[in-house]
């Protein structure tokens, strides 16, 4: 049983509340989506952070937009084949240049 707490009691949910607790639940997102929702977020700054860097006016010399480049593939390559919140967890975020 579910309840709520109403001027300071606890009264059990309404079979309509139920139901739409159940359904919120079960179309909440699991830890996996949050995980890689923060993943993917981070990823996105870093790449967003470094548009710059591939930029055809910038001082990089070509070694380094070509460091910059890889780590930028490594980014968007990050997510591959993740299906778990420890792979998730453990991923092996690259070094910036």
């Amino acid at each position: 049983m579910i309840n709520k707490l109403v001027d300071k009691k606890l009264i059990p949910l309404s079979e309509e509340e139920l139901t739409e607790y159940n359904q919120r639940l079960a179309n909440a997102p699991s830890e996996f989506d949050m995980a890689m929702k923060d993943l993917r977020a981070k990823r996105n700054k870093d790449l967003q952070d470094s548009d710059w860097t591939q930029l055809p006016d910038n001082t990089l010399t070509s070694e380094q937009r070509n460091a910059w480049m890889q780590f930028r593939t490594e980014l968007r390559n990050i997510t591959n084949g993740i299906t778990t919140v420890e792979q998730v967890n453990n991923i092996d975020y690259p070094d910036k240049p």
